[in-house]
């Protein structure tokens, strides 16, 4: 439940608000050398403005194939090259599109909660079959159902908490 959690973090980080961060293009899969690689590993990324972010490839002659994966995500970005270095500027959100993310957002947590109950369903499913198996007593089985709730409770918390979050800042101007 922890994974998912923290899967889900990861996961937002890639949506786009309206302030640049290397979160939002560091996973990009480009193809480079005959392998496909995040872009992280194939070259430098810095934000040094708030709506600004600068990718400078390790090898110049990656420039194209870094441009590639840039117009081909779903970030809506247009990349500009010199060359040298890779420049997106990242244009204020409309409120549409700002809608569009939300809804997003509120798709990934809803998804993330069903991994979460799938996984009390798995121990729940555990448990009733060591109570069977006499592994466990009625009172062990009932005290681990109900902790088992707490945890499961607590980490849909977490994942709701998350989910608000990345809503609110999404809805910065």
């Amino acid at each position: 439940m922890l994974k998912t959690v923290d899967g889900l973090k990861k996961d937002l980080v890639t949506i786009r608000t309206g302030r640049a961060s290397p979160a939002l293009v560091e996973h990009l899969k480009v193809e480079y050398a005959g392998a496909v690689l995040p872009l992280n590993q194939v070259a430098g990324i810095s934000v040094p403005e708030a709506k600004l972010i600068v990718i400078q490839p390790w090898d110049p002659g990656s420039i194209r194939s870094i441009e590639k994966a840039i117009q081909t995500s779903d970030l809506g970005l247009n990349p500009t090259s010199d060359g040298k270095i890779i420049r997106l500027n990242l244009p204020p959100l409309s409120e549409e599109r700002r809608q569009e993310l939300i809804r997003m957002v509120r798709s990934r947590v809803e998804e993330r909660k069903i991994v979460v109950r799938n996984l009390r369903r798995e121990v729940t499913e555990e448990l009733k079959e060591a109570e069977k198996n006499k592994d466990m007593t009625q009172d062990e089985h009932k005290r681990a159902l109900a902790q088992l709730q707490k945890i499961t409770d607590s980490f849909i918390a977490e994942t709701d908490k998350v989910g608000r979050d990345k809503e609110a800042e999404l809805k910065q101007v």
